[in-house]
């Protein structure tokens, strides 16, 4: 059975590997991204069953036009997946309010507005899938990649609740959390030269290299499709055996640190007779 998905964030990366896979396997998709030249080789091969849309995450009210032209023009979306995104890595104290302001913008709010104009339609149309792409970084935290965490923890918490409040109205969500994944994501990163005070520290490694790159494009997301497809998927989807590892071990680590304050925790507790 053929489903239809709306995708941002597809020009390259996981993103574009998404809109091939499911074209591939006879799905119809709706792509947005910045420049829809960028799949006009895809929209030539597939014809109807690809359209492109303009979009800047970050534009908010051209995404909630472009949410509802996709829906009025088809019978049912059944998937939409918040793809769009970038990393800035470089010390907090580096960091630009520049540099602040338009990753917030594009890896956060968008994908929060981007929830929201979709979940009128999804629950209108009597359910649907939303697939949000977060990372391994929701769970745990590197130096040099703070800003890139905020973005991963904010949205991880905005769906946790969100989860809760749509599951009633047929609406699935499913965090996708993968390790590091071999894309062009990492060239494509903003690097912020690290100042003196933190060279040879923690933050001052080199950019990651292919060879450290652990997890498949190609296996990660057709693992992604294989959880939207399911009856009931996993609100939270770890890929990668890096994302295991490393995951269950910042959990771990931190439920032993909680657990260890339960005694001091109560000297907080409002005394009663």
């Amino acid at each position: 059975m053929t489903s239809t998905w709306l995708i941002t964030g597809t020009s390259r990366g996981m993103g574009r590997e998404m809109v091939e896979q499911l074209l591939a396997r006879g799905d119809t998709v709706i792509a947005t991204l910045r420049n829809p030249d960028d799949l006009a080789e895809l929209a030539e091969r597939y014809g109807s069953a690809l359209t492109t849309e303009r979009l800047d995450v970050t534009d908010t009210q051209t995404m909630r036009q472009v949410v509802a032209r996709a829906f009025a023009e088809h019978d049912r979306i059944d998937v939409v997946a918040s793809n769009a995104g970038y990393g800035v890595f470089g010390t907090a104290e580096d960091l630009t309010d520049e540099h602040v302001d338009a990753m917030i913008a594009t890896n956060l709010t968008a994908s929060i507005q981007l929830a929201r104009a979709v979940v009128p339609h999804l629950r209108r149309q009597g359910g649907g899938t939303l697939v949000q792409m977060s990372s391994m970084g929701g769970h745990l935290a590197f130096p040099g990649f703070s800003l890139y965490h905020v973005t991963k923890w904010g949205i991880e918490g905005f769906y946790e609740a969100l989860a809760q409040e749509v599951e009633p109205l047929g609406i699935r969500t499913i965090l996708v959390e993968p390790g590091v994944v071999r894309t062009s994501f990492f060239d494509a990163a903003v690097r912020v030269p690290v100042s003196a005070p933190y060279r040879g520290g923690p933050a001052d490694r080199p950019p990651m290299t292919l060879e450290e790159m652990t997890d498949s494009q190609e296996k990660t997301v057709a693992a992604i499709l294989r959880e939207a497809d399911a009856d009931t998927p996993r609100r939270r989807l770890i890929l990668g055996s890096d994302a295991w590892q490393l995951v269950t071990g910042a959990l771990t680590d931190r439920l032993s640190a909680v657990t260890a304050q339960r005694d001091n925790a109560a000297t907080a507790d409002f005394a009663t007779q």
